[in-house]
């Protein structure tokens, strides 16, 4: 039989397993072609598809081979040993170097009879090599953490992924003046390729690129928090500088005043990422910040960490007619976000939306968007203005900075439009006092905003590794906790970090205060009653504030109080 001539092709460790009753002579046989099929390792496969428990093979393995074992969760690999083997035979052969002694090369391996990736590794280093024993399932996860580490240092070698990259550029040269800048470097070409697609792997919302005088560095916001992720050559400085110009059509002879611009890079025919390119000279050279912005990025209300009853605030106000809707909080806070999960629920046919945006961050179909351009005459007033003749229904203001924005946003939401915007103040209070200040009219104010959103952005704890927190319950009290809330018992965790996530934290997560404007809120507005006259009335309504509404994500182990007091404190 087909099957019997097959046999004799099983690895010594799956003869193991089926000699160990791990699995059957037919199951191995079928799991060994279909490995093969897939083009990963034997047990990659088992593992993967749950047909054996990698510590169990693992020590079947040791066992079998006279192999040392060890538990890859309690070693710490020096990125620099990694790096002694080329990546595509780390992911080829799949397996690991662990450490170093003298000129023998120890690997971490899940199958110790793999001698062809042993004898390769042997020959590509001109080092010893040892494979050492270790769970699949954990080799393959910090085969893609420490690989994932390993490209922070952003080698410029072969890449098949940055040679592919559709990226749209300007026309634009370097001045021919300018020796030894030749921005069509194949190095730098691809050094700057390998920063876009690191960044958008990790998930980062914005690029560092800073030049200093003995150095220099590139950094990645990721979950809010800028982080190192390496320090290339200080002579990279102009090439680097001159091609990101290129890419965002910007003039690459100018070095004197900042400039902006816009960089689209098509991951598929389907899938492009929008970076918005910001150059600002400094001493040592121009520093590069771009924002990342994915355009095909749809996140639900449901997903943005409203509260049941925040949420039925917020749809309850986007279904009605007219008014002002307002979100406030700092930079970087969500704003943006929020307005635009509220407009894609609003965007249908029989509505027409307009926006006015300083600048448009996302491209939302079926919505007609207006970039702000001050240069051009095209500013906020004017444009409002124009939408105005325009029938619309539905109107968002980028931000309302000046009292003639505001005005004219009042009275298009006075006269049957519904319009939303943005402000900078830190609470839903804040932002009532804050249109008086700007000169609006309270009783605008009073009858055309219906509802105030104030939000943080805070990090969101690592399922996977969170560990429970020992506090003492008057440092809870302090924190704001009830003596209620105490006494029945809270369970707060605390970040720990894994190789999942970033140090204990994975993702982010919504802090809001929802404040609609009730009668009585209308009254004090009227009166001119300050922002802690508003927020009083607004806890007397029963309406949390973000410290409040924070606690509450703490309570349910989403986030830490660390965290919680870093986003909200006063």
């Amino acid at each position: 039989m087909a099957a019997s001539s097959e046999r004799i092709h099983l690895s010594g460790l799956a003869r193991k397993l089926v000699f160990d009753s791990m699995m059957s002579e037919d199951d191995a046989m079928q799991a060994a072609q279909d490995a093969n099929k897939a083009k990963v390792p034997f047990i990659t496969h088992v593992v993967s598809k749950g047909l054996a428990k990698a510590a169990d093979i693992a020590h079947a393995a040791a066992e079998e081979f006279g192999a040392p074992i060890v538990d890859l969760a309690s070693v710490d690999i020096d990125p620099d040993v990694i790096k002694l083997v080329d990546q595509k035979l780390i992911e080829t052969h799949h397996v690991l170097p662990m450490f170093k002694r003298g000129n023998r090369l120890f690997l971490a391996v899940a199958d110790p009879t793999n001698l062809q990736a042993l004898d390769e590794i042997k020959f590509n280093t001109g080092c010893g090599v040892e494979g050492i024993v270790v769970e699949e399932d954990k080799l393959s996860a910090t085969i893609a953490k420490a690989v994932d580490d390993a490209d922070d240092s952003f080698d410029m070698g072969d890449d098949d992924d940055l040679d592919d990259l559709d990226l749209e550029v300007g026309d634009d040269a370097p001045p021919e003046d300018d020796a030894g800048m030749d921005v069509d470097d194949a190095p730098v070409v691809k050094f700057v390729n390998k920063i876009l697609l690191d960044a958008i792997k990790k998930g980062a919302s914005d690029i560092h690129i800073e030049p200093y005088e003995k150095y220099m560095r590139v950094r990645f916001r990721i979950d809010g928090v800028l982080q190192e992720m390496a320090r290339p050559p200080l002579g990279l400085t102009l090439k680097m500088a001159a091609r990101i110009k290129v890419m965002a059509r910007l003039d690459v002879s100018e070095r004197r005043v900042p400039q902006d611009g816009r960089i689209k890079l098509k991951l598929s025919k389907t899938k492009a990422i929008d970076f918005r390119v910001s150059m600002c000279p400094t001493l040592f050279g121009e520093k590069t910040v771009m924002r990342i912005l994915d355009s095909s990025m749809s996140i639900p209300l449901e997903a943005l960490g409203y509260e049941d009853f925040q949420l039925k605030m917020f749809m309850e106000n986007l279904e009605k007619p007219y008014g002002m809707f307002l979100v406030t909080g700092p930079t970087g806070s969500g704003k943006t976000v929020s307005l635009y999960s509220g407009i894609n629920v609003l965007n249908q046919v029989d509505v027409n939306i307009s926006t006015a945006e300083d600048p448009v961050e996302i491209n939302l179909p079926g919505v007609n968007q207006v970039q702000i351009d001050e240069k051009t005459g095209m500013t906020f007033e004017k444009a409002l203005k124009a939408f105005l003749r325009q029938d619309p229904d539905i109107i968002l203001v980028g931000e309302i900075r000046d009292l003639t924005t505001g005005g004219i946003a009042m009275k298009a939401a006075q006269t049957g439009h519904m319009v939303m915007s943005t402000l900078h103040t830190n609470d839903a209070p804040q932002t009532l006092s804050r249109m008086i200040d700007m000169g609006i009219q309270p009783f605008a104010i009073a009858t055309a905003v219906n509802l105030i959103t104030a939000q943080r952005l805070g990090r969101r704890l690592c399922g996977n590794c969170k560990a429970e927190l020992e506090i003492p319950n008057e440092a809870l009290i302090d924190e704001g906790f009830t003596e209620q809330e105490v006494d029945e018992g809270l369970t707060l965790f605390q970040p720990v970090g894994c190789d999942q996530c970033t140090e204990g934290y994975k993702g982010r997560v919504g802090i809001y205060q929802i404040m609609p404007i009730s009668e009585e809120m209308k009254r004090l507005i009227m009166d001119k009653k300050t922002a802690i006259d508003l927020a009083d009335q607004a806890e007397r309504e029963g309406i949390p504030d973000l410290r409040v509404s924070g606690r509450k994500k703490v309570k349910d182990g989403v986030t830490s109080l660390v965290e919680l007091n870093r986003i909200t404190q006063e």
